[in-house]
């Protein structure tokens, strides 16, 4: 018997498909090349047996690693001159650094053609568009972009939310920096932004009144600037959230009291909270900024006293 071929009766063990090797050099122990390996042995007839069974064809038991996914959630509003080429940009960023990726963008009632723009790029993006005919506000489409994408995941541990900004102050070249510290481990990464000669005035005031509504409304430790929109949050930090306030608004108040708010909710949920210093750029952008620093410090300070009770605990 040459061995067992499948066919008609199977032996009693494998110590009867285990017959002499042939003489080759690398089973004698000798040397070919940079390859040796050891001489026959009892063990190395069992490996051929077992691998004239064909076991080495047996499918892996274990389960299949999906990648994850990465949801850009964009609220926008009025941003036909910029949104086009924000989107193509993303497109460029994801093509040199390849990473699984849809985009959701939330058009909060424009009354220019950034609907229309938007509808352009939906054959050649992974692109969903949200959005009513109504303007509803940056903290409504900052709460319907995360519930959207805790809809969409399968994977909400490994899947990861970044919300940005529509009119270039966030660069998508700055992505890969948040996605490498969220691949390494964290469950929220927060961009900070820097304060580069081109920085309006009216942000630069906001700013300093914005110092002011944190101390009210409480911190993040090793958090300096948490009224930034550029984050990268890990999808089971929202989905959380989701079961805790249940049809209630995520975040609160406008601009970057929103933006605060989301913060404060999440951060005590995270494991890990990492930062990343980045310069956001106002000399790109279409048009002025729509900060109107005392009145937004305002409503800020507002904010951070309705907040307050919200401070997570370190």
């Amino acid at each position: 018997m040459d061995g067992w071929t499948g066919e008609g009766e199977q032996p009693d063990s494998l110590t009867a498909l285990i017959k002499p090797v042939p003489f080759h050099p690398l089973v004698q122990g000798r040397a070919t090349g940079r390859a040796r390996y050891p001489a026959e042995t009892p063990a190395t007839r069992l490996g051929i047996a077992i691998g004239r069974l064909g076991f080495s064809r047996f499918p892996s038991t274990r389960p299949p690693v999906h990648p994850s996914v990465l949801y850009l959630c964009i609220p926008a509003y009025n941003e036909a001159e910029t949104i086009g080429v924000l989107l193509w940009r993303i497109r460029k960023v994801f093509q040199d650094y390849p990473r699984d990726y849809e985009i959701l963008v939330y058009d909060d009632g424009s009354s220019d053609s950034t609907g229309e723009v938007l509808r352009g790029y939906t054959d050649v993006l992974p692109l969903t568009i949200l959005g009513e005919s109504g303007h509803l506000g940056y903290d409504r489409a900052l709460d319907a972009l995360c519930r959207a994408a805790a809809a969409r995941t399968r994977y909400p541990r490994r899947d990861g939310l970044i919300t940005m900004q529509a009119d270039f102050t966030d660069q998508p070249e700055h992505l890969p920096e948040l996605i490498k510290r969220f691949e390494g481990g964290a469950d929220l990464v927060v961009a900070e932004r820097t304060l580069p000669e081109a920085t309006p005035k009216a942000v630069r005031r906001l700013r300093w009144i914005a110092s002011w509504a944190a101390r009210r409304a409480g911190s993040v430790a090793g958090v300096n600037d948490p009224f930034g929109a550029l984050r990268l949050y890990r999808i089971s930090l929202i989905r959380d959230l989701l079961k805790d306030v249940g049809d209630a608004p995520l975040a609160k108040g406008q601009g970057w009291a929103a933006n605060l708010s989301l913060l404060l909710r999440a951060a005590p949920r995270a494991r890990r909270v990492e930062t990343v210093s980045l310069e956001p750029r106002y000399d790109v952008r279409m048009r002025e900024t729509r900060i109107r620093p005392w009145a937004d410090g305002l409503a800020l300070l507002r904010a951070g006293r309705a907040l307050g009770p919200e401070r997570p605990t370190s």
